[in-house]
């Protein structure tokens, strides 16, 4: 599994990129980097870049289902660019999980959730 991040618009955007498989460790790099970022700016906003993405080993689940308790109200909005019909359906499941506004953008409209994300 590969995780990159990368701060935009002065760190109040996160690029999450992810691609294969998430396994608990990659959330030993996520979580502490939102939680600096949220000390720093408060609450974020965050694209969550689904691309070559393939799920969650079952362990990184959990770590996942923790992330979204503990960080409740933490993001702002929320930005899923996918590619794949079950990327738009676990965009729709995780609504429940977190005060973020959510929204599901294919690939081909990735600058739109930017765009999206900039917006006040």
């Amino acid at each position: 599994m590969t995780i990159q991040l990368n701060e935009e618009n002065g760190g109040k955007v996160l690029v999450v990129h992810v691609s294969g498989k998430l396994v608990k460790v990659d959330y030993e790099q996520f979580v502490p980097e939102v939680e600096r970022l949220v000390r720093r700016h408060g609450k974020l906003r965050m694209l969550f870049d689904m691309a070559d993405f393939h799920g969650w080993e079952a362990s990184a689940a959990w770590e996942d289902f923790k992330f979204g308790v503990e960080h409740f109200a933490d993001i702002e909005r929320l930005a899923m660019v996918g590619e794949k019909q079950w990327q738009h359906g676990m965009a729709m499941l995780c609504k429940p999980f977190t005060k973020a506004e959510v929204r599901y953008f294919d690939h081909a409209d990735a600058s739109e959730a930017r765009k999206w994300l900039s917006e006040t």
